[in-house]
């Protein structure tokens, strides 16, 4: 199976090596930085990565200039800080190939801390309003795979941290099958920092980015 797969990345530099060597084959990486200043983008391209600029910040603009460089009929999403397994992807690609629209993974903590509490409440709220609109999902996780027109034909626009949760409102209201499947989660690479997770202020961002898209 051929899959480009999107890195959205913002100084992962201490992730990356052993992020893109653990690549299933046939899972191109395509890294998307977002203004780095550690070096990121040159280590993803001494490793044989496609490394693509997007100077506007926010993980929704990395994410869909990654998704617009991608050549690929299934297209993998991967956070590029080393707490997802690449090792997962295939089960998602393979169930976008076998018929659903839009495969998605449910973070499943392999040690204690990994998931800060302010985090999975946050994001256990959002989970449980989206299956009120019958999407069945409980994790709005930053690992995915789909068709990368049917992906393109939603018309996300949020371009901030209310991307994930835009994708996942517009594929329901769509009607798109999605199927869920449990991932491992685990701890950063060390010398990586979430934007979301690692602070309250961060997920409160993202709850907000993320209200504002349940509000529309």
């Amino acid at each position: 199976m051929n899959a480009d797969t999107v890195l959205p990345c913002l100084d992962e530099a201490a992730a990356l090596p052993g992020l893109l060597r653990a690549l299933p084959p046939g899972f191109r990486p395509i890294v998307v930085d977002n203004g780095s200043v550690d070096g990121s983008p040159e280590i993803a391209a001494a490793l044989g990565a496609k490394v693509v600029h997007e100077p506007r910040r926010g993980y929704g603009a990395a994410v869909h200039t990654g998704l617009e460089h991608a050549t690929t009929d299934i297209v993998c999403f991967l956070d590029a800080d080393g707490s997802l397994d690449p090792a997962d992807l295939p089960r998602l690609a393979g169930a976008v190939a076998r018929g659903a629209d839009l495969a998605v993974g449910r973070r499943q903590p392999v040690a204690r801390g990994v998931w800060p509490w302010h985090a999975r409440l946050g994001n256990n709220i959002l989970a449980r309003l989206l299956r009120r609109r019958g999407v069945p999902v409980h994790d709005i996780a930053p690992i995915r795979a789909a068709r990368r027109q049917a992906l393109l034909d939603l018309d996300v626009t949020d371009r901030a941290f209310g991307y994930p949760l835009e994708l996942l409102v517009k594929a329901g209201r769509a009607g798109l099958v999605i199927e869920e499947f449990d991932v491992a989660y685990r701890p950063r690479a060390a010398g990586t920092k979430s934007k979301v997770s690692g602070s309250l202020r961060g997920t409160a961002r993202a709850v907000r980015d993320m209200a504002k898209v349940l509000r529309r």
